[in-house]
């Protein structure tokens, strides 16, 4: 039984698979098992991934129906071995030392449920300028801590470079279908089960952008439907840190944030305020609701602030602002966008 099985789902990536299959082979640690889930591409990518295998008998393709990326990587996991699962997508590449090096901060650390690592964007920044931007925002998360603060802004860990044990997916489940983000939703019910993510702070991934990409093109990963799949997290979160008795206030009180926080109210409740810095807003009334400037927060052991500010470097400077107020990060306040 090998160390690592290595999910890798596979859709019409004729272009590109032999480079990430490639890669795996090119680990500096060579104890793995290559799982190739090739979901019924209508493209040569089966036949490639077949000619390879082959010639090495650590990687197992198997030809699937279409399912979805879900159902691919579910059929993935369950055939992998061994105590180690390593994700992969068959658009990226692996350096040849990330294997060594997850496996390694895995075996040091019995509390850490899984790893990732810190990627190169290998798209083209001048075209893709947001995705850059979420990978300069990701590799600056590094520790666990950083991660678990940051879950509802975004994905804290590029999905694909994740290490993880078996344990973990046996406990807290894997992939889950709906109409959500599958790799968001998963780690969110990771770390809502209890679950350590560390991150190694080392390029180890090359993470390339196609333009057919889930995340630009399927309404699952749309904005709306992030802000969906986290607020119930973000409740069960507010509430497992001792804030659930306390009032809801919204940092943000334009029509954007309104929208975003608005699954919360549902899934939590309706908020008692909204927090702006905009002089036009502040001293209005949203539905029966005061909205404040930042030098009227409501008190701190009687509230908890949620910031939606989707403006970039908005959440950091909320975030300093309140730090500086002794208000505590994960317990008086989030930053969900």
């Amino acid at each position: 039984m090998c160390a690592i099985s290595v999910v890798m789902p596979c859709f019409n990536a004729a272009a590109t698979v032999a480079r990430a299959v490639r890669s795996i082979q090119h680990q500096t640690f060579s104890d793995w098992r290559l799982i190739v889930v090739d979901d019924g591409s209508t493209d040569d990518s089966a036949n490639i991934v077949e000619s390879i295998a082959a010639m090495d008998p650590r990687i197992l393709l198997i030809r699937s129906p279409h399912l979805g990326v879900v159902g691919a990587s579910q059929r993935g996991n369950e055939e992998a071995q061994g105590e180690f699962i390593a994700r992969m997508d068959a658009d990226d590449v692996s350096l040849p030392d990330r294997f060594a090096v997850q496996l390694a901060a895995l075996r040091a650390d019995n509390a850490l449920d899984a790893i990732s690592c810190l990627v190169r964007f290998a798209g083209d920044t001048n075209n893709a300028r947001g995705y850059a931007h979420h990978v300069e925002w990701t590799n600056q998360l590094n520790t666990v801590e950083r991660i678990a603060l940051n879950r509802f802004i975004d994905l804290p860990v590029p999905h694909p470079t994740l290490m993880y044990r078996r344990s973990l997916i046996e406990r807290c489940g894997g992939y889950r279908d709906g109409e959500f983000p599958e790799d968001y939703e998963m780690v969110l019910r990771w770390i809502d089960g209890g679950a350590r993510i560390g991150k190694i702070d080392q390029v180890l991934y090359d993470w390339h952008d196609p333009p057919t990409r889930l995340s630009r093109n399927d309404p699952r990963y749309a904005m709306q439907a992030f802000h969906q799949c986290k607020a119930p997290y973000l409740a069960r979160a507010i509430v497992a840190c001792g804030a659930g008795d306390r009032e809801l206030w919204i940092w943000g009180a334009g029509r954007p944030a309104r929208k975003c926080a608005r699954p919360l109210f549902t899934a939590w409740r309706q908020p008692s305020g909204y927090v702006d810095i905009d002089p036009t807003k502040i001293g209005r009334t949203l539905h029966g609701c005061p909205v404040v400037s930042s030098d009227s927060l409501p008190p701190k052991d009687s509230a908890v602030i949620i910031a939606y500010v989707g403006t970039r470097g908005a959440g950091e400077n909320i975030r300093q602002d309140l730090v500086s107020r002794g208000w505590v990060e994960g317990i008086d306040f989030w930053i969900a966008a």
